[in-house]
């Protein structure tokens, strides 16, 4: 998609496709710390900075509290070390990073199994579909971050317990070195060439990335938003004729060489070339024209977040203009890039830098993500363990 579509896509996006990275038990509060603003109120019910009394009371009362949980949040997706490291340093505040390779899932289980606990995750990255389960698990606080304005209407809850951040489009990442000729379609990954190379980043059961996947290879094989069905059969087939790779991809197996065929999203993919040059080798990424599929992820803050205070800072960070063109020096597509395009914000060069993409993505309803969820819920360990 050619900068200039994506820009609308991001505008008129219905529901992108977003499914995901040791303390002392307080007793199980329903709220998280409770930390007041300056303008007296309670930091686990403040649904916007104005609660606390504006920004830089917000900002002294999450210093305060000094602690920021997060969790499935590895450093060299979407540039999320950076982000983590200029958060910290900028408001001097101790980031606790847990399960860094965990999936949403793995966090939702976090937020339920550690409720009361102090290690417990404050702030939650997830898949949209994971998102809402969360919503209706009444495991997310709302909160509207000041730019909230700039976030599309069909990009966030109404009321603020999740919202879209950052997004790209499913990739086909390939050591060169190893592979020789690399697949630019999803239709190539079936030659018998690739023996043992094409790898998921996880489950796609429970990862939004390997969701993903699953539905780029069942538009390219007859599917739609309405059928994921066609991806599982592909996979199945994959794994039939001994091209699938299980190992499920992470940074460590692409610079092994042990996953050489990676599906992810673009700028995870992309964020290996250099380390890969590094190493010898030869990185390649491209978005397979045939199964175009895009999303973006979500952000929320735990409703039983121990340091309610700086969860909220966090978003706000992570929103602003800053945090913004960090995503985007990432290789990601941050959710408020029109309007930081408009208003001269966005950073150029990084900008400059996002990959061409051919064609435009359709991005399913959250009626079309659910059914796929279902089917694929139902479907894939049976199949692929079989």
């Amino acid at each position: 998609m050619r900068r200039s579509t994506l820009r609308t896509a991001v505008a008129v996006l219905t529901a992108g496709l977003t499914l995901t990275a040791c303390g002392s038990d307080d007793g199980g509060s329903t709220g998280g710390g409770g930390s007041a603003g300056g303008g007296g109120a309670d930091a686990a019910t403040a649904t916007s900075a104005e609660d606390f009394g504006g920004m830089d009371a917000l900002v002294a009362a999450a210093q305060e509290e000094g602690t920021l949980n997060v969790i499935a949040l590895p450093p060299d997706w979407a540039n999320y070390g950076e982000m983590l490291d200029t958060f910290s340093a900028k408001y001097d505040i101790e980031i606790s990073s847990a399960s860094p390779d965990g999936s949403s899932q793995d966090e939702l289980n976090a937020v339920t199994s550690q409720r009361g606990q102090d290690r417990a995750p404050d702030v939650l990255d997830l898949g949209l579909s994971f998102a809402r389960q969360a919503q209706a698990q009444d495991l997310l606080a709302p909160y509207q971050v000041e730019t909230w304005d700039d976030i599309p209407e069909d990009q966030k809850d109404p009321d603020g317990h999740w919202y879209n951040d950052y997004g790209g489009y499913l990739s086909i990442g390939c050591n060169a070195t190893i592979v020789g000729e690399c697949p630019t379609t999803i239709a190539e990954l079936a030659d018998p060439r690739y023996a043992g190379q094409v790898a998921l980043n996880g489950n796609p059961t429970q990862a939004q990335a390997a969701f993903a996947g699953v539905w780029a290879a069942a538009l390219a094989n007859g599917g739609d938003l309405d059928d994921i069905g066609p991806g599982i059969d592909f996979f199945v087939d994959l794994k039939e004729s001994g091209n699938f790779n299980p190992v499920e991809s992470t940074p460590a197996t692409v610079l092994s060489g042990e996953t050489p065929i990676s599906l992810d999203w673009d700028y995870v993919n992309a964020a290996q070339t250099d380390e890969l040059e590094a190493a010898g080798s030869t990185w390649e990424v491209h978005v397979p024209s045939d199964g175009l599929m895009g999303g973006y992820y979500s952000q929320a803050i735990s409703a039983f977040a121990p340091h309610p205070a700086a969860a909220r800072l966090w978003q706000e960070f992570l929103y602003s203009d800053e945090g913004q063109n960090i995503w985007l020096k990432g290789g990601a597509r941050p959710v408020r890039l029109p309007v930081m395009e408009e208003a001269g914000t966005a950073d150029a060069e990084a900008l400059s830098a996002l990959p061409q993409v051919e064609g435009t993505a359709d991005f399913p309803t959250e009626e079309q993500e659910s059914a796929a969820k279902e089917v694929v819920t139902a479907r894939w360990n049976e199949e692929m363990s079989g």
